[in-house]
């Protein structure tokens, strides 16, 4: 990575560090979701009532909220109502409260479940492996109680029947001992606040379920009623979030530092309410990162559109969710698989004629050798001669076997090398400069012959001897000359 490059991208982090934690002018500081595994790693054993750790069933808060929904519900605002800004609706402040309070009361469930485990662990220690659903667990320790043979407690429609037979096996041959009452009420005590608890969250979903839909039906059927709210919560309103840059919408909840030491399933850096939402949750975890800012970009979209009260029905939402749905398809989907072509079938079709006559001369030019060919074949049962230089040895094969002649036979003519037409040209160049130099006086009477080797002749004398016997043999005789004028 380049230096311009790094610096880029540290100012994006930086960028992404001050958004993180921060609430836009008229929001409301969401409430901090506690994570399931921290929670594991709390030691409730020793604590013997659960109303010292869960306190928000009798908060003023809690009390307030639930009668304000209660009351919206009996008496709903109109759609006029509901379409008026944010700092005008009166009910706006109420569902954004609501959906606080619902993740406050989240967390208490979890602090509740993980009482009712710590504390009835003594009694039968490995119903915490065998059912792992919260609502599940309360259920059974409901129904197993403290009887003293777990085995023959009646498990059917609470439990699945598979699990039923692992829990009837476990409790056979369980170590825990027998509750008593002190404990036992603690424990029925916790069960009966995890109820409550729990359908005041449902009533409080319900709640702001039914209003989103109202108030952002589009956004809403992008991210989900809950997080829609927290957007809303957050940014200040429709407004708020329908000016914010499409960029910063995804880091609306982020937290600004994450715990060490602690899983960073809901912590991851760069993340908020966006990447909580079943689009995001339902992506393969390596394109998540790269969904939730496509799903914030979109929420801006339906939030603009939401804030100028057209389309309320919230079929503009459902549109841009099928365009992101689509979009995760194409992430997650496979690469092409290579297509294995068949083979053509032999002879099928003209015949394919390729290089041509210059090719095929090529070709036939150079061919292998009869003297190649006889290397390349063995006599069977017959050792083969070899010829070396240095330290490597070449087999001769078949030449020579038999005759004991070296040299094979000559080739086909169309195998040997010929010269180009460029060569012939200059092989006839090179011979007449050659006879010009002998005629212009530049020859030399320097001529090597096989038998005397190196000989110094006289041309001149040669020419005259040559002129002399013309002259005897042929001086004399007379030439007839056909087919001339006035013959």
């Amino acid at each position: 990575m380049s230096e311009g490059e790094g610096e880029i991208e540290g100012d994006e982090e930086e960028g992404d560090e001050k958004m993180a934690g921060m609430v836009l002018e008229g929001g409301v500081k969401p409430a901090d979701e506690l994570d399931a595994e921290d929670v594991q790693q709390m030691e409730l054993g020793s604590i013997d009532d659960v109303s010292k750790i869960a306190k928000l069933e009798n908060s003023k808060r809690m009390v307030d909220v639930l009668k304000e929904v209660e009351k919206y519900e009996e008496n709903p605002s109109t759609v006029a109502q509901m379409a008026l800004p944010t700092h005008l609706n009166p009910e706006y402040n109420i569902i954004v409260q609501a959906n606080n309070l619902s993740v406050d009361v989240e967390n208490e469930i979890l602090i509740v479940n993980k009482f009712i485990r710590d504390h009835y662990a003594p009694k039968f220690p490995e119903l915490e492996q065998l059912v792992t659903d919260p609502a599940m667990y309360i259920r059974s320790v409901r129904a197993l109680s403290n009887n003293e043979d777990l085995t023959k407690v009646n498990l059917s429609g609470i439990l699945p029947p598979a699990v039923i037979m692992s829990v009837v096996v476990t409790a056979s041959t369980t170590s825990g001992r027998q509750l008593s009452d002190n404990e036992w009420k603690a424990i029925q005590k916790a069960c009966n606040l995890a109820d409550r608890l729990e359908d005041a969250r449902k009533k409080i979903f319900k709640y702001v379920s039914s209003r989103m839909n109202v108030l952002a039906p589009n956004l809403s059927a992008i991210v989900g009623t809950t997080t829609a709210a927290k957007l809303l919560g957050v940014a200040g309103g429709l407004s708020g979030l329908a000016k914010m840059p499409a960029c910063n919408v995804h880091l609306l909840g982020a937290q600004r530092k994450i715990t060490a030491g602690f899983s960073t399933a809901t912590q991851r850096r760069h993340t908020g309410f966006i990447f909580q939402s079943d689009l995001v949750t339902q992506t393969p975890s390596e394109y998540q990162l790269k969904v939730q800012r496509t799903v914030g970009a979109k929420s801006v979209l339906a939030a603009r559109m939401d804030l100028e009260r057209q389309r309320r029905d919230g079929t503009y939402g459902e549109t841009l969710r099928d365009k992101i749905e689509k979009h995760i398809d194409r992430l997650a989907a496979p690469p092409p698989a290579k297509v294995v072509k068949a083979l053509p079938v032999p002879g099928d079709g003209p015949k394919k004629r390729r290089g041509g006559k210059r090719a095929r001369k090529a070709k036939e030019a150079y061919a292998q050798t009869e003297l190649r060919k006889l290397q390349n074949r063995m006599s069977f049962g017959d050792v083969e001669e070899e010829v070396g230089a240095f330290d490597q040895t070449k087999g001769l094969g078949m030449i020579g076997a038999g005759t004991g002649k070296v040299r094979a036979g000559m080739g086909d003519a169309k195998s040997r090398a010929k010269l180009s037409k460029a060569n012939k040209l200059r092989t006839a160049a090179i011979t007449r400069s050659a006879q010009a130099s002998q005629s212009s006086g530049t020859a030399t009477s320097l001529s090597v012959t096989p038998a005397q080797g190196f000989e110094l002749t006289n041309r001149a004398a040669m020419a005259q001897r040559v002129k002399e016997a013309n002259e005897k043999w042929f001086g004399s005789g007379t030439f007839s000359f056909v087919g001339q004028k006035g013959t």
